[in-house]
């Protein structure tokens, strides 16, 4: 049901209405719900696969800006736009093998529970006044929960995978992952504090004259750290550490199975930036364009900065990667919490 505050997209009369009409006919009430609900998961499935295929021509642009590399400069059509659709079906067309040994039906739902688990992250994304599948009165709770399924994925990929590399990659992974959720999980507890909701629909509202990156500096800077590192993104990438771990937890899946982890990875970069524009950067909020134009400029900005930190520096080590969580951003991220709650108490 697409809801936001008193704009509606589809209103709830609307479907109900829609509903009677099925049962009056007779209809299983099971019917028009699955229906709709079908075609809000095929929107969001068909959004977050135009927008890898971009984000993957990006990214190579970028890189060949950056490093020199011609390349994507010139292979693939104009400017390489092409590119990306030849590798979507290369990877169509490729085997799909399943190591002897490896647990089949842990190995097969692998991927699923991975892409699964950035899916539904999108329910709660307000794109704009409007554009939001559901405004959930604990939106920020929702995501924090279903994006850690994701690592349930990565160890069921690297135990059943039947490879000590991808087992080693997928603990590093899970390690990372729980590390630095963290400190991302206090920094966003700052903006709810100053709004006294969960809604991003609220945190939105909220930011109508300030936005919380111009009172949440550090907050701010500690969640995008965080988020870098939970996509596997340069200088986090450790669990595909590839002098190492060859290709770390998905070492052996091959054709689509594998590219629905490479989906799901550029998936769970745009829901990083997009809460970060939703709880630092005003989301929807800006003049003269339209609220969903302004949300995807800044997210797609950030995104660039993802894009950009990774073709610049250089991975760290693992030891490395842990002081910095625990040492660096956790107290940082509680002294940022300290400082906010005492703010509101007393002004």
């Amino acid at each position: 049901m697409l809801i936001a505050g008193k704009v509606y997209v589809v209103s709830p009369e609307a479907l109900e209405r829609f509903y009677a009409f099925f049962e009056a006919w007779g209809i299983p009430w099971i019917v028009p719900r699955l229906s709709v609900m079908f075609v809000v998961v095929s929107i969001i499935i068909g959004f977050i696969s135009v927008a890898a295929m971009f984000l993957i021509w990006w990214e190579r642009k970028i890189s060949a800006h950056i490093q020199a590399r011609f390349g994507p400069m010139r292979v693939g059509g104009w400017h390489g736009w092409a590119q990306s659709i030849a590798d979507g079906i290369k990877l169509l067309l490729k085997e799909d093998i399943i190591p002897k040994n490896a647990d089949r039906p842990i190995f097969i739902l692998a991927p699923m529970v991975v892409f699964a688990s950035a899916l539904a992250a999108y329910v709660v994304i307000p794109f704009g006044p409007g554009l939001i599948v559901q405004d959930l009165n604990i939106g920020i709770l929702y995501i924090i929960a279903i994006s850690s399924l994701a690592v349930v994925g990565i160890i069921m990929a690297g135990w059943s995978s039947n490879n000590k590399y991808a087992a080693l990659g997928a603990l590093r992974s899970a390690a990372q992952a729980v590390s630095y959720e963290v400190p991302l999980v206090i920094s966003l507890l700052g903006p709810i504090l100053l709004v006294g909701s969960l809604s991003m629909m609220k945190i939105v509202e909220a930011q109508q004259y300030l936005w919380f990156i111009v009172v949440q500096p550090l907050a701010f800077l500690i969640y995008f750290t965080c988020a870098v590192a939970e996509t596997n993104r340069l200088p986090f990438d450790i669990p595909e550490a590839e002098s190492e771990l060859v290709a770390g937890f998905h070492v052996e899946y091959s054709g689509m199975r594998f590219a629905i982890f490479f989906l799901a990875e550029y998936a769970n970069m745009f829901v990083v930036c997009a809460i970060a524009t939703t709880v630092f950067l005003g989301g929807w909020q800006g003049p003269f364009l339209p609220g969903w134009v302004w949300f995807l400029i800044k997210t797609f900005f950030l995104l660039f900065v993802m894009i950009w930190l990774r073709w610049t520096l250089t991975r760290v080590r693992v030891d490395q990667l842990m002081y910095v969580a625990w040492k660096v951003l956790l107290p940082l991220a509680f002294l940022n919490l300290g400082v906010t709650g005492l703010a509101t108490l007393f002004l």
